[in-house]
């Protein structure tokens, strides 16, 4: 099974790494990354797998 989600980082408070960190606690894997965003946001389509 196979999920993509977009990783933001803005700053310390603006971003939503937990989630990412959730989902490798769930024992999904990343795949591939790939940088999408603009400055001052960095955005990252995160693909992730489990099997």
């Amino acid at each position: 099974m196979q999920k993509a989600i977009t990783v933001n980082y803005q700053s310390e408070k603006k971003n939503n790494l937990d989630e990412l960190n959730q989902l490798l606690q769930e024992g999904w894997k990343v795949i591939s990354q790939s940088p999408v965003g603009l400055v001052p946001m960095v955005s990252s389509l995160v693909i992730l797998e489990k099997e």
